[in-house]
């Protein structure tokens, strides 16, 4: 019976329930567990399992750095406006709404972190990420472009519930790669979660986009439906350098 019961769930592809099976069944015994409890406590586990592995699945898919969770990130540095964006923003409700979330500061002001945080716990809540820098994303829709696959290449990227530009504006574009990243933005309009951070502020957008109507229509787009971190903090990169050099003197 033992063998042929290894056999059948291998058949239902239930790792978990052939692993733990038999320690469950001696658990149930001795604390009289129904067999309802017993079914239970094996199904839970099957499932956790499941969950966790998706989870990791979509978080290696999304290429996300690793480190930067909510868990790494000091929450104090931000102020209690920021933190009840922050809170709103995790339920992930944003993301069926195709709304984006457009963060700005200064170098070292965390917005990468704090984004790439709330990127971590849409993957956690089963939502399909794409963590990109700008420079890496316009590269690759140029080479769509010139494969004359943009269009295929577009509708891929719709795949992703929420699409993660990191360093907006940092690498200056020529026109032609402002182009296919207007397209972008255009083509997810509505359609798909954009989380975006940026140095330059939305004035200075025109070093983007290189003209005024085009940033004008690019703005228009993205704000539409968006929360907007503004990060006006201190470099945590100059805080911790601070720190070692007290704590060396």
């Amino acid at each position: 019976m033992h063998k042929q019961l290894i056999e059948l769930l291998k058949e239902l592809h239930l790792p978990m329930f052939r692993e733990y099976y038999a320690e469950f069944a001696q658990k149930a015994i001795s604390n009289e567990f129904s067999y309802e409890d017993y079914l239970y406590e094996l199904a839970q586990r099957e499932c956790q399992v499941r969950r966790d592995n998706k989870i990791a699945r979509l978080v290696k898919a999304s290429k996300l750095p690793l480190e930067k969770t909510l868990q790494t990130f000091d929450l104090k540095r931000l102020p209690l406006k920021l933190r009840r964006q922050l809170d709103v923003l995790l339920d992930g409700t944003f993301v069926g709404r195709c709304e984006n979330v457009l963060a700005f500061g200064r170098p070292g002001s965390g917005k990468t972190h704090l984004l790439c945080a709330i990127c971590h716990e849409l993957a956690r809540q089963g939502k399909r990420v794409c963590f990109v820098s700008c420079d890496l994303m316009v590269q690759e829709l140029l080479r769509a472009k010139q494969e004359l696959k943009l269009d295929k290449w577009l509708k891929k990227l719709l795949q992703y519930d929420a699409l993660m530009i990191d360093d907006f504006g940092y690498v200056k574009q020529n026109r032609e790669e402002m182009e296919v990243l207007f397209t972008l933005l255009a083509h997810r309009y509505e359609r798909g979660s954009v989380l975006i951070t940026s140095n330059l502020p939305f004035s200075k957008w025109e070093q983007i986009f290189k003209d005024p109507m085009t940033t004008a229509a690019a703005i228009d787009r993205l704000v539409h439906h968006s929360v907007i971190l503004e990060l006006n903090v201190p470099s945590y990169r100059a805080e911790e350098a601070q720190k070692r050099k007290t704590a060396d003197v």
